[in-house]
């Protein structure tokens, strides 16, 4: 049985996929909410929001992501980071899946990827769970109701948290899989029922797909000043940087929170909404993003709640510290309506030093930028992914490793092309530890971390006094208005110097150990940009 507005030359069986029971297209938030409700999937809490748990997972499963090995694809994915998958064992995880799947409902949404119509990418989700549908319409865009009628798929997604793969007879590694076909244009999830993964495989075809066409794909937040598209300003990092917090400023338009494209017509956000970390979401210091938290459809995921008030817990880390909520980006009162902007004029890459040795900003040269680009230093903190359960220093490079389909220095190389092009200034941005590394120091305070990037982002610290850095060789302001002198120094912030110095020295033989492996790929002044 079919339900709502599709084109009937692009149901789900002219693609191939028969014997299902009721499908429901494209239903609209109020419908999707209802539904999951009355299949039990979760709760309906304060002002309509949708309050759910994933079970067994509540993170991104990346050793379980495989790409299809064909011939189309050997010569241009980076094999050493996305696990292959046999053309043949994708065959057969597709047809047991195909025939799990007879019988069942269905929930079917025909979105788009990509704000700028010259790279947008028009994508199929095929989701068990309602409530994935409706992650999945706030995480895309949409379209009109109207455009539906022609609307066809180039990928289709299917997602199927109650199939569980045989990783003999699917040539994975577990139960859990999400394995991408470049050349079927498909995605199959299986075994999990942790939402970012919907997400996450939409942007990883666009990290494939767009660096063939020129575009720059990143990992990143976006914004722009406020009336002036053309004041654009980007923000790297992997989860738990600040990207979504810091790009959400009041002062500036929010372009996204999380995926984006730079093409030669400017930047475009990928996505339509956003889907912020909730664990410990202070109500002062990110008003916007907490009041979504009780707004009509936002799905609210993992987190902790009252069954008689149904107040949440933003403190409460039991099931997860990956406690997420989801929602339109129409939510956020100063985000673009177009999700467009020009091209950036400042580049932030946002790491949180677990270390507590990086300053809380420092200036980079472009060369130093693709220096820190294909080095991705951070640490992965709690929640994001299994396993992980206090902060982890690691290298992710392009800051967003596990997205990356083709080789770093693709990424890299056309960041580089486009920064020299346009002019950008590139800012390296602390906000993990100060005064000592994770356990004995401190958080940087997001109040000095604000200051500095508006100070970085209106022009006003490009006039500042710099001193050069003794351990990496980039610049650091010595005296910014509003901010404690004694953070732009962390020497000076640790009790034992001398400590510090040697955490210090620990970290530059991370970063030159961790880039050897960039050394044949790329150009003599990065190389020379490495460590002062």
């Amino acid at each position: 049985m079919i339900t709502g507005r599709v084109n009937p030359a692009q149901t789900l069986e002219t693609q191939g996929i028969t014997g299902l029971g009721t499908v429901y297209y494209n239903q609209i938030e109020p419908a999707l909410v209802q539904a999951a409700i009355g299949r039990g999937e979760g709760t309906l809490g304060k002002g309509g929001a949708f309050l759910c748990t994933t079970g067994q997972f509540t993170g991104r499963s990346p050793k379980d992501k495989f790409v299809v090995r064909t011939p189309s694809v050997e010569d241009t994915v980076w094999w050493e980071n996305n696990a292959p998958m046999a053309p043949d064992a994708f065959d057969r995880l597709e047809a047991d899946m195909l025939a799990h799947m007879k019988g069942r409902e269905f929930f079917v949404q025909d979105l788009y990827a990509g704000a700028d119509p010259v790279h947008r990418l028009d994508v199929r989700m095929v989701t068990e769970l309602a409530w994935h549908g409706l992650f999945i319409r706030h995480m895309l865009r949409r379209p009109e109701r109207t455009d539906l009628d022609g609307f066809v798929p180039e990928w289709t997604v299917i997602n199927v948290p109650s199939f569980k793969a045989d990783p003999k007879r699917h040539g994975c590694r577990t139960e859990t899989v999400i394995a991408l076909n470049f050349d079927k244009k498909r995605v199959l999830i299986a075994n999990t029922a942790y939402a970012g993964e919907n997400k996450k495989s939409v942007f990883t075809i666009m990290n494939y797909v767009l660096p063939g066409k020129g575009v720059m794909a990143m990992h990143c937040s976006a914004n722009h000043a406020i009336g002036n598209p053309v004041d654009a300003a980007i923000f790297f990092g992997l989860s738990g940087t600040g990207k979504t917090t810091l790009s959400a400023d009041p002062s500036r338009t929010l372009i996204g929170d999380d995926e984006h494209g730079w093409s030669e017509r400017g930047t475009f956000n990928f996505e339509g909404g956003c889907y912020a970390k909730t664990i410990n979401l202070n109500p002062e210091a990110e008003p916007e993003i907490y009041a979504t938290t009780s707004k009509f459809a936002t799905v609210v995921e993992n987190m902790v709640f009252d069954p008689e008030t149904l107040e949440l817990d933003f403190a409460d880390n039991s099931l997860t510290d990956n406690t997420r909520c989801a929602y339109p980006l129409e939510y956020i009162s100063n985000a673009s309506p177009t999700g467009l902007g020009g091209h950036p004029k400042n580049i932030i890459m946002l790491t949180c030093d677990a270390f507590g040795v990086l300053p809380p900003i420092a200036r980079l040269t472009p060369a130093q930028a693709m220096y820190h680009f294909l080095s991705g230093f951070t640490s992965k903190v709690a929640g994001t992914e299994r396993g992980i359960t206090e902060p982890q220093p690691t290298f992710s490079t392009c800051f967003g490793a596990p997205f990356m389909p083709r080789r770093p220095e693709a990424y890299g190389k056309l960041l580089q092309e486009k920064i020299a092009k346009h002019g950008a200034t590139c800012w390296l941005v602390n906000t993990g530890w100060t005064g000592g590394a994770y356990g004995e120091g401190k958080r940087m305070p997001i109040k000095a971390t604000r200051a500095l990037l508006h100070a970085a982002l209106d022009g006003s610290l490009n006039n500042a006094e710099f001193r050069k850095d003794p351990n990496f060789g980039f610049e650091v302001p010595v005296a910014v208005h509003d901010v404690d002198p004694g953070l732009l120094d962390p020497r000076s912030t640790w009790a034992h110097p001398a400590a510090y110095d040697r955490q210090a020295r620990k970290l530059v033989e991370m970063f030159a150990e961790n880039f050897g492996q960039y050394v044949p790929f790329i150009d003599d002044d990065v190389k020379a940009a490495a460590i002062g």
